[in-house]
C-alpha cells in the first residue's frame, strides 16, 4: 500500500493536475486584487451584480481570494507538489541515473533491431573504429568481442536539477508567505516613526521593533514643473534613538537593515507654517484634490479676527511657492518661503510642510527563490548536453554497430555516419 500511495505521487499525471490547481490559484490572485479592506471589495465586486454570476465579495472573503498566497489550501497544494517532485526524484530519476551509469552490454545480434540507427561493417578494423570512438569523447567498456560506449552523462542529471531548483521556489514562496510582511507609512519630515500600518504579514511574521527618523524630503523638478524624482533622506535609530545607518533614497533605490527594505514610493504635503504680525507661527492643514490629474493642495487662512474673510491658499508642487486667491476667487498673488504678504494682516511664509509615503516589507524566501532560479538555468544548460550511447558486436569477420541518443537525432546520425565511413 505505502508502495502505491509513493507511485500515485510520483506520477506525472497527479503532478501535472497539482501544477494546474496551482496556476489557477495565482491566476485568481493575480487579477483580484490582494490584501484589501473589506469596503474595496464591497465596493468592487458588490452582491447584486455579481462576476461571472457567481463571485461576489462574500465569495471572496470565504475562500481566502483576497489572500490566496497565504491561505492554507494554496500552502498544502505547494506541499503536495513538492512531495511530488521529491518523490519523482527519489523513485524515478536516482535510479534512471543509476542505470545509465551502468555498462549495458549487447549480448546478441538482435538487439540492434531496437536501436534507432544500426548497421554491420566488414571493411573497417575493430581499432580503428574504437580509436574513432575515442576521439568522439566517448566512454567504452569491453568484455571480449562484445562493446559499449556513452557521452554525455551529465545531460542526464538535468531532471533531477529541475526537480531540486523547483523545490526551492516553492519553498521560497512558502517561507516567505508565512514569514514575510509588507506596511505603508505616510511620515512628516523631521518626524520619527515605527511600523504600523501593516498591509498584510505570515502567520508566523514577527514585526521588527525598529525606528526611522525622516531627516528630509525634496523633489527635483523639470522645467515644466513635472516631477523627476523625489528623495527621502532617512536614519535608522537603535532603541536609544542613536542614528545606526543613515541613506538618501528614492523610487527603485531602497535602504535595506536587517533584511527589511524601505522603499520610496509616494508624497504628500500637509501643512503650511506662517507667522502673523504679531510673530506668533501657527499652523494650517493641507486638503489635496485632484484637478484633471494633478493634485492640488488648498488650505484657508482667516485674515480677521471674527473670522469671516480670509485668503485661499493653493499649492501645487514643492517648490517653495503658494498661490492666493482671494473671498471672491480672485488671483492676487503668489507668496514664497520666507516672504511676508501684507492684506489686513500681515502673513509671512515660514514652511511647507511635506510628508514621505515608505514601503516597508521584508520576504525572506527571496533569496531561496533566486537560488532555484540559478540552478534552473544550469539545468536549462545542462539539458543541451546529449547522452549517446553505442554498442558494437564482433562477429567473425562482420562487425556489428548502433546508436541511440536522447535528444539531436539529426546531429547524431552524422556523427554515427562519420565513425563507419
Amino acid at each position: 500500500m505505502k508502495q502505491n500511495v509513493f507511485r500515485f505521487l510520483a506520477d506525472l499525471r497527479f503532478a501535472i493536475s497539482i501544477l494546474l490547481i496551482i496556476a489557477s490559484s495565482s491566476i485568481i490572485g493575480t487579477v483580484i486584487e490582494q490584501d484589501q479592506s473589506i469596503e474595496i471589495y464591497k465596493l468592487n465586486y458588490p452582491l447584486t451584480n455579481r462576476i461571472f454570476g457567481f463571485l461576489s465579495w462574500d465569495i471572496i472573503l470565504k475562500f481566502g481570494f483576497d489572500h490566496v498566497y497565504k491561505t492554507w489550501w494554496f500552502i498544502t497544494f505547494i506541499l503536495l507538489f513538492g512531495i511530488s517532485l521529491l518523490t519523482c526524484t527519489i523513485l524515478q530519476q536516482f535510479p534512471s541515473l543509476r542505470i545509465a551509469r551502468r555498462c549495458q552490454f549487447f549480448r546478441t545480434i538482435d538487439q540492434f533491431r531496437l536501436l534507432n540507427i544500426s548497421t554491420n561493417l566488414r571493411h573497417l578494423p575493430i581499432t580503428q573504429l574504437l580509436f574513432r570512438v575515442k576521439e568522439k569523447q566517448y566512454s567504452i567498456f569491453q568484455q571480449k568481442n562484445i562493446i559499449y560506449c556513452y557521452k554525455g552523462l551529465i545531460g542526464r542529471i538535468a531532471p533531477i536539477i529541475v526537480h531540486f531548483s523547483m523545490i526551492l521556489i516553492l519553498s521560497g514562496a512558502v517561507f516567505g508567505a508565512l514569514n514575510g510582511f509588507k506596511a505603508q507609512e505616510i511620515i512628516p519630515k523631521t518626524e520619527t516613526f515605527h511600523v504600523q500600518n501593516i498591509l498584510s504579514n505570515g502567520q508566523l511574521t514577527r514585526i521588527p521593533k525598529v525606528s526611522m527618523r525622516i531627516n528630509d524630503f525634496w523633489i527635483n523638478y523639470t522645467k515644466t514643473t513635472t516631477v523627476t524624482q523625489f528623495y527621502s533622506d532617512v536614519s535608522i535609530l537603535n532603541v536609544d534613538g542613536n542614528e545606526i545607518e543613515r541613506k538618501t533614497i528614492f523610487v527603485n533605490s531602497p535602504i535595506t537593515y536587517h533584511d527589511i527594505d524601505y522603499y520610496q514610493t509616494d508624497w504628500n504635503l500637509i501643512g503650511l507654517r506662517v507667522k502673523n504680525e504679531n510673530s506668533s507661527i501657527l499652523q494650517y492643514p493641507l486638503i489635496s484634490i485632484f484637478n484633471n490629474r494633478n493634485k492640488v493642495w488648498l488650505t484657508w487662512i482667516p485674515i480677521d479676527q471674527q473670522l469671516q474673510n480670509g485668503l485661499t491658499i493653493l499649492l501645487d508642487n514643492l517648490e517653495g511657492y503658494c498661490s492666493i486667491y482671494n473671498e471672491t476667487g480672485r488671483f492676487i498673488g503668489n507668496l514664497e518661503l520666507n516672504e511676508s504678504f501684507n492684506s489686513n494682516i500681515s502673513i509671512t511664509l515660514m514652511d511647507i510642510i511635506s510628508s514621505t509615503g515608505l514601503q516597508i516589507k521584508i520576504d525572506p524566501g527571496i533569496p531561496l527563490i533566486y537560488t532555484g532560479f540559478l540552478f534552473l538555468m544550469i539545468s536549462t544548460l545542462i539539458s543541451y548536453i546529449t547522452y549517446s550511447q553505442i554498442w558494437i558486436i564482433q562477429n567473425e569477420k562482420e562487425i556489428f554497430i548502433g546508436g541511440n541518443t536522447t535528444r539531436a537525432a539529426f546531429d547524431f546520425e552524422i556523427e554515427f555516419f562519420k565513425l563507419i565511413k
